[in-house]
């Protein structure tokens, strides 16, 4: 049972799960808040510039219709006449046509869908396959589309057998008014009728919309195991993540096994602790270019007694600098004095060494301070 709960698609999509789905061009999207948005804007412009249109096309027809002598007896001036005349059309009709265009482009802004994916074009050759498109026809989603066909049909056949009945007597007054005056009311009907069937699609949008947006997001919905699969992608896997840090750390220890030998001294507590530290001149202060405990201690003292750098015993200096020095960092300054103390005593030795003479008496009682000597190991 727990298997089959993996396998059920119960978990919400997320957020890396949708900018994929995106970046498919799989985003919402409402057929019907686009009919919506493009009927009622042109209902909407035929009723504030229904006269202009009206007044712009009777000037373009009479145009049309008038024929200069000339050219009845020149065919070839009938295509510039005729693009002068297409022209014209354009132009008076061009605000309907650009608000046509933006009403047309906005249903994404609304559903935060809109998305330009290359993947999108790709062709798909499943598309194309018979028994894909069987499969299609009679799925649930087509059956969903059928339902929204016939109630939309039925909603807008009914208000308009409404609207026809309601408005019989002014449809029939038409008969018996002036040509130009029965137009312009006949085309004052038929918009009116236009906007009110297209604002009945408010219904249609109201119920597809939500019903669109959660068909998306449970298509996307995911099994535990894949969101499980995701976070390991995300984060990392934790036996590779592991097993970088593995690597990472050798690479580490590494580096700063070969800083020893450029060590001045190596201080130790004497077996738990080691520290390597070096100085050259100009150097603001003296840097840690190794440390360690236990194991690694211990290869540090081999390492540098195999490249003849001075070992000095100093519990609470080695345990201070290991505990509050960073590796190829400057010491902290409370440990300065302690470890000048320490460094002038191995350049001794090393004149020592060179030229002789009295013998270097190693410091006693470093001046560490108490608090910054942690308990020892």
């Amino acid at each position: 049972m727990a298997e089959e709960s993996d396998l059920e698609k119960t978990e919400e999509p997320t957020g890396r799960r949708l900018e994929q789905a995106r970046e498919k061009g799989q985003v919402p999207h409402s057929r019907e808040l686009g009919t919506f948005l493009v009927l009622i804007t042109a209902g909407a412009t035929f009723w504030t510039m229904g006269s202009w249109f009206m007044q712009r096309s009777m000037v373009i027809a009479r145009k049309a219709f008038s024929f200069e002598p000339q050219h009845m007896h020149e065919p070839a001036m009938m295509v510039p006449r005729l693009l002068d005349i297409s022209l014209d059309a354009l132009i008076v009709f061009s605000p309907l046509l650009a608000l046509l265009v933006l009403a047309s482009i906005l249903p994404p802004f609304f559903l935060n869908a809109w998305v330009f994916s290359a993947k999108a074009l790709v062709p798909d050759l499943n598309r194309m396959n018979p028994l894909t498109g069987l499969g299609r026809m009679f799925s649930w989603n087509s059956l969903m589309e059928l339902g929204k066909a016939v109630l939309k049909a039925i909603l807008i056949g009914g208000v308009a057998v409404l609207l026809i009945w309601k408005e019989r007597d002014e449809i029939f007054g038409l008969l018996g008014e002036p040509l130009e005056t029965g137009l312009a009311h006949a085309g004052n009907l038929v918009t009116f009728s236009f906007l009110i069937l297209a604002s009945t699609l408010v219904l249609v949008v109201a119920a597809d919309v939500p019903f669109q947006l959660w068909q998306y997001f449970e298509k996307l919905k995911m099994t535990k195991e894949e969101v499980k699969q995701e976070m390991k992608e995300m984060m990392g896997d934790p036996q590779v993540k592991g097993r970088i840090r593995s690597l990472q750390m050798q690479a580490a220890r590494k580096r700063m096994m070969a800083a020893v030998p450029q060590a001045n001294v190596i201080v130790t507590n004497p077996t738990h602790y080691a520290v390597a530290l070096s100085y050259q001149a100009g150097m603001a202060a003296p840097k840690v270019v190794a440390k360690g405990v236990g194991a690694i201690a211990l290869k540090i003292r081999e390492i540098g007694a195999e490249h003849a750098v001075p070992i000095m015993e100093s519990p609470p200096l080695a345990r201070a600098l290991y505990k509050h020095a960073d590796l190829d960092a400057p010491i902290p300054s409370a440990l300065y004095n302690a470890v000048a103390e320490v460094l002038a005593y191995i350049f001794q030795l090393a004149t020592w060494r060179q030229q002789g003479g009295v013998y270097p008496v190693p410091p006693r009682n470093l001046p560490v301070p108490p608090e910054l000597v942690p308990e020892a190991a």
